[in-house]
């Protein structure tokens, strides 16, 4: 009889220790995967001390600010549509108020490799026509004597349509090699830059390496080191550029002057923030610079730097040796606003 109580006992000291484990089990299954997500919204802004495009100040050197809104819609976790628009402050030959960006395309990824194709619209409203060096012989057609601004014209005779505003059709790739290090590349085309007459096109490659999470401890600072290498190709602008000296005859538009452009920077991140460092030139002469972005603050003269597609002797330092310190803070909505 003792047996069997004994038995018994234990059988349910078993069946305890069992119904025990099994709800320790239930309480310690992991919850489900959060809901997919299929719409977000990315925004930020950023202060740099230059506004620096394919290495061309476009703010003359001077400080600028930013801004982005880019709604998203995820259609699956590896394939992204997107639109989005940006702000920025600059200083063009033509007065612009600020530059405005439209742009929409689709992100698809592929693994390692993250694609981006689209189509970006570069818009700059309030622009004003300058075009002081209009005279008979200079190629520039009559009706461009009705857009001299009495009392406005920029000293060294540059001249600048009102309306600069262009598109350009882009495909970009992104090769993630591991969590360190990634490399890219870029490919974006115009046919007719800046509204010069002139087809456009550039291409690069990008290079980008991320510092181990742990190389500032626990503090959450993060640090890259990126860089690009770069190529401008032009072609030539329509007669509102044309020129005519003893050197050539441009009167049916100059041959812009195509150049390479590169950077390397260091970059720390702190939550949404990031502090970007960078170095910036292109391989462009002060004439050629000149010639293409009708730079209308340069006061620079030397005979040296008159050539076939920039008689008037001026020499821009827009397309120089930059140093650029950029603050910016990025966020999503599905990240940073929930």
């Amino acid at each position: 009889m003792k047996k069997i109580v004994l038995l018994a006992t234990a059988l349910t000291m078993v069946s305890a220790s069992a119904f025990g484990a099994d709800m320790s089990l239930k309480a310690l299954k992991a919850p489900p995967p959060p809901a997919f997500e299929p719409w977000d919204i990315a925004f930020g802004s950023a202060i740099m001390n230059d506004y620096i495009f394919r290495g061309i100040t476009q703010s003359n050197h001077k400080p600028s600010v930013a801004a982005y809104f880019e709604p998203r819609y995820n259609v699956t976790k590896d394939l992204q549509l997107y639109v989005g628009s940006s702000f920025e402050s600059i200083s063009f030959p033509n007065r612009a108020a600020a530059e405005v960006d439209i742009y929409g395309g689709i992100r698809p990824t592929f693994g390692m490799f993250a694609f981006d194709f689209g189509l970006w619209g570069y818009l700059y409203p309030g622009g004003q026509c300058f075009n002081s060096a209009a005279f008979p012989g200079s190629g520039i057609p009559d009706s461009s004597f009705q857009c001299i601004q009495n009392g406005n014209l920029p000293l060294n005779g540059n001249v600048a349509k009102a309306n600069a505003s262009f598109y350009e059709g882009y495909a970009k790739v992104n090769v993630t090699l591991n969590d360190q290090f990634q490399i890219g590349a870029n490919e974006y085309y115009s046919p007719n830059f800046l509204n010069t007459g002139a087809w456009g096109n550039y291409a690069s490659i990008t290079g980008k390496w991320t510092a181990p999470t742990t190389t500032f401890g626990p503090s959450g600072v993060g640090m890259y080191v990126s860089g690009e290498f770069g190529r401008q190709w032009f072609g030539t602008s329509d007669s509102f550029y044309g020129v005519v000296s003893p050197l050539a005859n441009f009167s049916a538009g100059i041959p812009e002057p195509s150049y390479n452009t590169w950077n390397i920077g260091v970059g720390f991140t702190y939550k949404v923030f990031t502090l970007d460092l960078r170095y910036s030139d292109t391989n462009l002469s002060k004439a050629s610079c000149n010639a293409f972005t009708s730079d209308h603050t340069t006061t620079n003269f030397s005979p040296s730097f008159v050539t076939p597609i920039n008689p008037g002797g001026f020499g821009s330092n827009w397309c120089g040796a930059a140093g650029i310190v950029k603050l910016s803070a990025d966020l999503t909505a599905m990240t940073n606003l929930k």
